[in-house]
């Protein structure tokens, strides 16, 4: 069985009503003459003004009691989850898988004054070319960091212009690689997680010449 929640405002009128009859019949003999209390006379008028202020007081009793009910919260307990900052929904990148499938010598660099050396090396490794090649979703099939097993990921871009490569999901995911620049015959990535991007460095894949 449900309890009800009081009416409150019927609950005035009659506690307004009953303690109005009661101090007045309290304060009048019930012919209209005045009571003597002590040295103090009080009359029929100020016997009324001084019921009202007992019926103010007595209400202002009665209304904090009822003070603890509340009526119930409208507002929703569940609160939306917050977004990670700096990781963005998966948007289009601006460069298409198709123009990244193909033979690539591979080599990393981390510092930057390496790079045309490592250019040079990765150019060095065509003749046991990193193939990357084109998935069944519309992605490409590459190696994620320290797994044995390639897989399809996608080109994912962000709000920022930026490309990543990686597993569907967020951008830039910890499992991600920035494109840090492609010109089309070089590409050179480096992973979002920063162990991973320690241990493997720059990785710069410079495009090897078509076979004979």
């Amino acid at each position: 069985m449900l309890l009800q929640k009081p009416n409150r405002s019927a609950g005035v009128i009659l506690w307004t009503s009953l303690l109005r009859q009661a101090f007045y019949d309290w304060l009048l003999d019930g012919s209209g003459q005045e009571i003597a209390r002590g040295n103090a006379m009080i009359g029929s008028d100020n016997a009324r003004n001084v019921a009202n202020l007992a019926i103010a007081s007595a209400l202002t009793i009665f209304l904090a009691g009822c003070s603890s009910f509340s009526l119930p919260s409208l507002s929703s307990s569940s609160s939306p989850e917050p977004v990670e900052p700096g990781v963005a929904p998966e948007m289009p990148a601006s460069i298409r898988s198709d123009e990244i499938v193909g033979r690539w010598g591979l080599a990393s660099f981390q510092n930057p004054n390496d790079r045309a050396r490592t250019e040079a090396a990765a150019r060095g490794q065509c003749k046991q070319p990193y193939v990357i090649s084109a998935g069944t979703s519309g992605g490409v099939v590459m190696h994620l960091a320290d797994q044995a097993t390639p897989q399809e990921l996608r080109l994912k871009g962000s709000p920022g212009g930026k490309n990543y490569i990686g597993p569907a999901g967020p951008t830039p995911g910890e499992q991600d690689r920035e494109i840090v620049s492609f010109d089309g015959r070089v590409l050179i990535t480096r992973f979002v997680d920063k162990d991973a991007a320690v241990r493997y460095g720059n990785m710069v894949y410079v495009r090897c010449a078509p076979r004979a």
